[in-house]
């Protein structure tokens, strides 16, 4: 039957090829979408990673500092307060907030106004950090060069330095500046020069601490570093939970596309399937054969699939993450998918009457 079965799948090569094409182009978009929600929750890490904190102090109220910030007045006079308690080796404020560039086009950026070489200044990969007013560093994926003039509400931002990997909402970049150049992009109405006289409050998204706060001020809650990317994570939550259904989604396409190409055959081969019974050929014979090929054929789909991914990781406009447990997890998703496919032939191979050998009805 083993035989059999091989060199039925040699006489309909063609078929075969188109399936495992098919199939194969189905499992490489699982991978894909797959890179892609893991991306969501790698830039997340990343991005909260990026600060170096031990633990953030908000407003009571707020659940973190991206999303569900309440901003805390006089930043930096609260920061340094929290410097100065049992445990704490460093304080500084940070803001978070989006922005939106309008020239040369439209595009969003993450804008974080961070005190230079304080807690929460960026590690640098290209490039040099912050040092004064006028220094932009700026992540890859925001497409600046370094020595390249950003204008942003009438302020010219140097960039200085680059990162690499630091991300969020989705791939939105992330370009940090200092804390005084924060607070002229989120209150435009100043004139550069006058911080001092138009920004005494110097508010702040949260206060960024190395070391452990055990009684921090009254009107600031602590939260750790997992309670900040919950808070990151949050408004993805839905667009990851449609994600994974549509991965399994198209677990059941690849299914039904081995499904519909073994049914086909197994419809050809009605007359053989009818000989092997009458020469007293077993069901369970029939369905090794069937699920060989089904098996067969997925396994060669999930080879087409990981150079389909390949190929078209690099034209996908969002970062793409395959985690290796994607990997791992093909060959096996492809053959539980050969298994549950066979079972399309094989009902149609028991249910072939041996006089149709004959020619019976």
């Amino acid at each position: 039957m083993l035989f059999v079965s091989l060199r039925d799948l040699q006489w309909r090569l063609r078929r075969f090829v188109i399936g495992v094409l098919a199939t194969g182009l189905v499992f490489a978009i699982a991978l894909l979408i797959s890179g892609i929600n893991a991306s969501f929750q790698n830039e997340a890490k990343r991005a909260v990673r990026a600060f170096g904190a031990d633990q953030w102090l908000v407003s009571k109220d707020s659940l973190g500092a991206f999303n569900t910030a309440t901003p805390l007045d006089n930043g930096p006079g609260i920061a340094a307060e929290v410097a100065r308690l049992p445990g704490v080796r460093a304080a500084n404020p940070v803001l978070i907030f989006p922005f939106t560039v309008t020239k040369p086009s439209v595009r969003d950026l993450n804008v974080i106004g961070v005190v230079p070489n304080g807690v929460g200044a960026p590690v640098v990969t290209e490039g040099r950090g912050l040092k004064r007013q006028g220094d932009l560093v700026a992540d890859k994926s925001a497409g600046l060069k370094i020595g390249e003039t950003l204008r942003l509400h009438g302020i010219a931002l140097h960039v200085v330095g680059r990162t690499s990997g630091i991300s969020y909402n989705a791939g939105t970049p992330t370009v940090f500046v200092t804390f005084d150049d924060s607070q002229h992009l989120f209150f435009p109405g100043g004139k550069k020069g006058d911080l001092v006289r138009e920004f005494t409050k110097g508010e702040a998204s949260a206060i960024v601490v190395r070391g452990k706060v055990t009684r921090p001020p009254a009107e600031l809650g602590v939260r750790t570093n997992a309670a900040i990317l919950t808070d990151l994570r949050r408004p993805l939550k839905k667009a990851t939970e449609t994600i994974s259904f549509l991965r399994f989604l198209l677990w059941i396409i690849a299914a039904g596309i081995i499904g519909s190409v073994l049914y086909l055959q197994a419809i050809e081969r009605t007359r053989d399937f009818a000989v092997f019974k009458a020469t007293g050929v077993s069901s369970r014979t029939l369905l090794v054969g069937i699920t060989l090929q089904a098996i067969l054929l997925a396994a060669c789909a999930a080879l087409a699939a990981l150079a389909i991914a390949w190929a078209l990781g690099p034209t996908m406009t969002l970062r793409i993450e395959v985690p290796p447990s994607a990997y791992l997890a093909l060959p096996v998703v492809a053959i539980a998918v050969g298994l549950i496919s066979s079972l399309f032939g094989l009902r149609r191979a028991v249910t072939v009457d041996p006089a149709v050998a004959f020619g019976g009805a």
